[in-house]
This record gives C-alpha cells, sequence and structure tokens, in this order.
C-alpha cells in the first residue's frame, strides 16, 4: 500500500515511537510517586550527651540535645529538676539542670515536619567516699604478735565499684571489691589481722576508697585516710621463763633465810634457859649412843 498511513512498521524490529504518554511516561510517574511519598514526615533522630550519667548528690549537670532535622519545628528538655536554658542553635539545645538529689529520668524531644521524636536520659546519684576512718589494734604489738586493721568507709553509694585498700606504706596489705546495687547510702568496712614484723615500725598505714563509675557515665573518686603508724618492739628472749626463775629463787631465798633465822633464834632461846646450846646437847647424846 503505497502512498498511504502504516498500520505496522516496515520491520518486526523498529520499536513503536514513544509518546510522553508511553511507558518511559509511566515509570516516570511511578519513580515520583515513590520519591514524594512520605515527604510531609522526614525521618530524623533524636540525641543526647551524654548517654549515661552519674552525678554526686546535690550537684548540677550540663546536658546537651540535638538532632538530625535540619529545620525542627519545636524542642526542648522534660524534667522535674530545676533547669536553665544556657546556649542553643537551630539543631541543638543546651541546659544545665540543679541539685540532683535521686535518680530521675529527663527527655529530650524534637518535632520536625509535624512528627516528633524523643530519647531519654537516666541520671544516677551516687555518694562519694568523703570520710575514710583507719583504725589499728592494739598500737603496740612485738614482732611475730598479729594485730588488727580496720578500714571505715561512711554514706557511701552504689557499694559496686567501690574498692577499700590497706596500705603498707606504699605496699598493698589488703583489698577488697564490694558488690551490690543499693541505691541508699551505707557504711563500708573491711577487718583484717596481720602479723607484726620489724620492718612494719618504719612505715605508716593507710586507707584508700576508690570508688569507679566510669562504665555508668561517672569518674573515678578516691579518697584516703589520714596515716598512723605501728608500734613494734623486738620481745626478750625467754623472757618468761626468767621471770619464772626469778620469783622462785626470790621464793627460795626467803625460805631457807627463815629456816635459819628460826635456828638461831632458838638456839639462843636453849643456851639462856640451860646454860648451854642445843646443838651441843643433841651432839653430845648422840657420841654418847654412838660409844654404847
Amino acid at each position: 500500500m503505497t502512498g498511504g498511513s502504516r498500520l505496522f512498521p516496515a520491520s518486526p524490529w523498529t520499536p513503536l515511537e514513544m509518546s510522553p504518554f508511553g511507558g518511559w511516561g509511566l515509570l516516570s510517574a511511578f519513580l515520583a510517586l515513590l520519591c514524594c511519598t512520605g515527604s510531609g514526615e522526614e525521618a530524623f533522630e533524636v540525641r543526647m550527651w551524654p548517654e549515661q550519667l552519674m552525678v554526686e548528690s546535690g550537684e548540677s549537670q550540663v546536658i546537651n540535645c540535638s538532632t538530625t532535622c535540619t529545620q525542627p519545628n519545636a524542642g526542648g528538655l522534660e524534667t522535674t529538676l530545676h533547669k536553665t536554658l544556657l546556649e542553643e542553635q537551630a539543631q541543638w539545645k543546651l541546659y544545665e539542670v540543679f541539685n540532683v538529689s535521686q535518680d530521675t529520668d529527663v527527655i529530650c524531644h524534637f518535632t520536625c515536619s509535624g512528627k516528633q521524636e524523643s530519647r531519654s536520659l537516666n541520671i544516677s546519684v551516687f555518694y562519694p567516699p568523703k570520710q575514710v576512718l583507719l583504725k589499728l589494734w592494739p598500737t603496740l604489738v612485738a614482732v611475730g604478735r598479729s594485730f588488727t586493721i580496720q578500714c571505715r568507709v561512711p554514706s557511701v553509694a552504689p557499694l559496686e565499684g567501690l574498692t577499700v585498700t590497706l596500705l603498707r606504706g606504699s605496699e598493698i596489705v589488703y583489698n577488697q571489691t564490694f558488690v551490690g546495687t543499693t541505691l541508699f547510702p551505707q557504711e563500708a568496712m573491711v577487718t583484717h589481722n596481720t602479723t607484726a614484723h620489724r620492718e612494719d615500725d618504719r612505715h605508716n598505714f593507710s586507707c584508700r576508697a576508690e570508688m569507679d563509675l566510669r562504665s555508668r557515665g561517672g569518674d573515678l573518686v578516691h579518697s584516703v585516710s589520714d596515716p598512723q603508724a605501728l608500734n613494734v618492739y623486738e620481745p626478750a628472749q625467754d623472757n618468761q621463763t626468767v621471770i619464772i626463775i626469778t620469783v622462785v629463787s626470790v621464793l627460795l631465798f626467803l625460805f631457807v633465810t627463815s629456816v635459819l633465822l628460826c635456828f638461831v633464834f632458838g638456839q639462843q632461846w636453849h643456851q639462856r634457859r640451860t646454860g648451854t646450846y642445843g646443838v651441843q646437847a643433841a651432839w653430845r647424846r648422840l657420841r654418847w649412843a654412838y660409844r654404847a
């Protein structure tokens, strides 16, 4: 058919002309629909720094709230604590909370394109080892004898992560790490019995309490007691034996002396009555009996 319009292409391998409303147009419209779906609620994150936090009872702390949303509509920090906004930009706010006296949660939130996201942070309270009390008894001890070292750390929490170390100079004598998750302050006590050595007289004893809170968002807190000296002396060799021998010797001397005095006074009394000493009369009777 010459001069007329073609209903089919001249070759079976020649494609039809792509119109704006053909397959490519449908694909473009489908991709545009996917891209535009949910554009009113962009995905974003809310972040807090620090991520873990331990605060000494009664202290304050700075907290940063931030978001990945470039133009948030609103944001802030929700807490029962007294707070102050220190500084802010479009994507972050810096707050300070005051007088943290117990464990509490704070919530940071932002709204972006009508959608709100939030993140919470738990603030844990700790009571540091402000006092470390050391006691030695007895304070005067002989070499080779035992004595006791006691260390008390009052009003401390949490016990978990608390290590109490007994020191002789810089040398560790004994240490103990506590366990427990109690939130209320209580007393930690370590008692250790040991033997006195001659060199103990030249060193001071002390006690160190160390609280490691780094795994829970805190710091390494420590305190040391006042040093105390131990008086050590050398016991006399066989001191007890010497005392016993001395006492027995004195008693024996007193006994012999009393016997001799009784004998002498008895002879004098006999001589005044008979004119001769009793010993002489007894000696004469003994000689006569022997001759007979």
